[in-house]
Formats: structure tokens, C-alpha cells, sequence
């Protein structure tokens, strides 16, 4: 039987996160499949794994990062993802903002929450790592911002998060975006297509 969901395993501290979520819509309705979006801590994929982001790790290796960053141009291009602009502030501690995404999801508003804090990342260039930064734009976007704030720290919201992403490493991810299709697993934004295939078998 053909899985029609889509799994992403998601934190806002990746640009191509953001722009493959933006290229997604189309593709979801081509397939008839649902997004279930699962909150994991990039730094700690990171740190479990052995992997860098490509910046760091291609630091040595300028036509590779130059390379990286064409792709990604090319790719703004093809899906007209005019509003994106790298976050001044690269790279952004997510943890607080990746513990609201938990607390939206407990809540059941985890849609409209990654909308509005990818927004505030990739397209306003927030500074999504200050507490009051947070606060002040969530409450302007429909939240109650100090009180997600204040339930970030609630010891079984730090504990979801950190299960999450210990659960992610166990199925073998080691970078964000990664996709499930069923038990099958795709790395990265330009992986799109092969996802498509899966999804309509």
C-alpha cells in the first residue's frame, strides 16, 4: 500500500528547511499526501552524528560552498521563493524556538506556528534566539507569546524535544531537511523529486 504521508524532521535553524517547505504545497497536492512535521534539535543531530553544517564543513573547500550556494539560488529560482533572504543573524540557536514548536504541537497549532517562525527567520530576518524578539513577534502573530515562552521551560516540552531528535538519529538522520516516506528516508530540498516517486509509488 502506498504511504500518502510525508514525514519531515524540521528545525527553523535550517535554510533549506524553509525553502524546501515552501516547494512542498504543489507537490502535496500531486500526491494527495498529509505533512506531519516532527521537531528535532539540528544542533543535536549535529553533535550525535558527526556532521557539520555545510559552511563549516566546506570552509576548506571553496568551490564546493560556492557550488552549495548556487544550487540553493538555482532552486530560489525554479520555485520564485522571492521573499527569502538569509537570516542576518546565521547561524540562530533554535532551541527555544524548536521548544515552541513542541509546545504549538501539544497545543494543536504546530502548522501555524512553523508558518509564521520560518516568516520571522527567512523572510524578516528576526533574531529568533533573543527571548523578547520571540515573545514580541509570536504575540503579534496570533500566539500568546510569553506564555509559549514560559511553557518552553516545562521539563516534559525540553524532554519531547530531546526524544525527538534522539528518535531521528536512531532512524539514521544526520541532516535537516530530511524526509520519511514510509521507512524510507531522503535528505535535503533537492531530493523533492525522488519524494514525489515515493509518494505515488
Amino acid at each position: 500500500m502506498v504511504s500518502r504521508t510525508l514525514e519531515l524532521i524540521f528545525d527553523f535553524g535550517s535554510p533549506n528547511a524553509y525553502l524546501a517547505m515552501k516547494a512542498l504545497p504543489d507537490m502535496l497536492d500531486r500526491t494527495d499526501a498529509d505533512l506531519v512535521i516532527t521537531p528535532c534539535l539540528l544542533g543535536g543531530i549535529f553533535k550525535a552524528t558527526g556532521n557539520k553544517a555545510p559552511m563549516v564543513q566546506y570552509a576548506g573547500a571553496p568551490a564546493k560552498l560556492a557550488y552549495e550556494n548556487l544550487e540553493m539560488r538555482r532552486f530560489i529560482e525554479r520555485h520564485r521563493l522571492t521573499r527569502f533572504r538569509l537570516n542576518p543573524y546565521f547561524p540562530v540557536n533554535t532551541l527555544t524556538i524548536m521548544r515552541g514548536a513542541i509546545v504549538a504541537e501539544d497545543e494543536g497549532n504546530l502548522d501555524d506556528y512553523v508558518d509564521a517562525v520560518n516568516r520571522a527567520m527567512w523572510e524578516e530576518g528576526l533574531k529568533m534566539d533573543d527571548a523578547d524578539v520571540i515573545a514580541a513577534f509570536l504575540s503579534a502573530n496570533g500566539f500568546d507569546g510569553p506564555a509559549l515562552l514560559a511553557r518552553t521551560q516545562e521539563p516534559d516540552i525540553k524532554a519531547k524535544l530531546a526524544a525527538n531528535t534522539q528518535a531521528a538519529v536512531a532512524r539514521g538522520v544526520f541532516g535537516i531537511p530530511t524526509f520519511f516516506v514510509g521507512g524510507e528516508m531522503f535528505f535535503g530540498k533537492d531530493r523533492l523529486g525522488q519524494v514525489e516517486e515515493a509518494l505515488l509509488g
